[in-house]
């Protein structure tokens, strides 16, 4: 069973980390202003802005940064600054009791899947496939949909039906199952350790990539295939894979996931504006079940609450 946080309200407090690179401090500010415009109250100490080459301070830094965050009564959600790199390194740091305990909303996308996926799958509580401060909250509404993210976080009532435009019917069909994934590359680097994503037979694929050029594309599904991670799903989500074309332009990334995905067995939809996106981020909570439906009015429903 996954449990769900409470939903939080306006003037909760959100606890601000940095669990991987560190950050443009202008796009910072930007986002601190932006969560006070929704109505909660930013929550951080100096230690956000540390830095250890290219992360943001050493991972000991980082993991008290979160684990302050989890046990303190008086913070409702946590959210982080933004992804790059580091997030792994924070895994065998974190106590998963204690993430059980809190039960609380944890928000980013990137690197920060991999401690999307613990929180899911490890510590058994719902987590939030959505935007941070860095390049999405910090941008206002040009870098993320307000509405998914309020509706998430907020309401305890599903989703609901989720009808983006530009989103492509690959394979057809319905299907269902409970949402996981996130950004790809992230997913299968933790093959081979401890913390390798293991999610149940009949789940919804969510992946998405950015910059990766069609090869790796390529190279990144034959893995998820050859382990055995796409045998298990119902059903496919492609994100909107921006800057995923080759420099020429001769070969395009979309082009190739569909090839890729062309002989999969239940549905696959391609183009869904959620982490890595051109234009607003949509937020999906990951750990609720979820349906796909692959045909002229391609869509995704979240059937369950996130939030209790």
């Amino acid at each position: 069973m996954i449990r769900k946080p409470r939903a939080i309200v306006p003037g909760d407090r959100i606890a601000v980390v940095a669990p991987a690179s560190a950050f443009d401090q202008e796009q910072f500010a930007c986002g601190i202003e932006e969560l006070r415009r929704l109505g909660f109250e930013p929550v951080y100490d100096d230690s956000v802005f540390a830095r250890h080459r290219y992360l943001a301070g050493p991972p000991a830094l980082r993991v008290a940064a979160i684990h302050r965050a989890w046990v303190d009564p008086t913070i409702a959600a946590v959210i982080a600054v933004r992804g790059g790199y580091g997030s792994a390194q924070l895994l065998p740091l974190l106590d998963p009791a204690t993430a059980a305990r809190a039960c609380k909303p944890l928000i980013g996308y990137s690197d920060i899947t991999a401690l999307l996926n613990f929180q899911v799958l490890t510590c058994g509580v719902v987590a939030f496939h959505g935007p941070m401060l860095d390049r999405r909250l910090g941008r206002g509404e040009r870098g993320y949909d307000r509405e998914t993210f309020i509706r998430a976080l907020c309401h305890a009532a599903p989703l609901g039906e989720l009808a983006p435009s530009g989103l492509e019917v690959i394979r057809p069909g319905e299907a269902g199952g409970v949402l996981l994934g996130g950004t790809l590359t992230q997913l299968l680097a933790s093959l081979g350790t401890p913390y390798a994503w293991n999610p149940p037979t009949g789940f919804v694929f969510l992946l998405e990539e950015v910059s990766e050029r069609p090869y790796r594309l390529d190279r990144m599904v034959t893995q998820a295939r050859q382990a055995g991670l796409l045998a298990r799903a119902s059903a496919v989500i492609i994100g909107e894979l921006p800057d995923c074309d080759e420099p020429s332009g001769d070969v395009r990334g979309r082009s190739v996931m569909a090839d890729l995905f062309a002989d999969f067995p239940g549905p696959v939809l391609l183009g869904f504006p959620t982490g890595h996106t051109v234009g607003p981020s949509m937020t999906l909570p990951l750990g609720v079940s979820c349906r796909v439906i692959a045909d002229g009015r391609p869509r995704v429903i979240i059937e369950e609450a996130a939030v209790a």
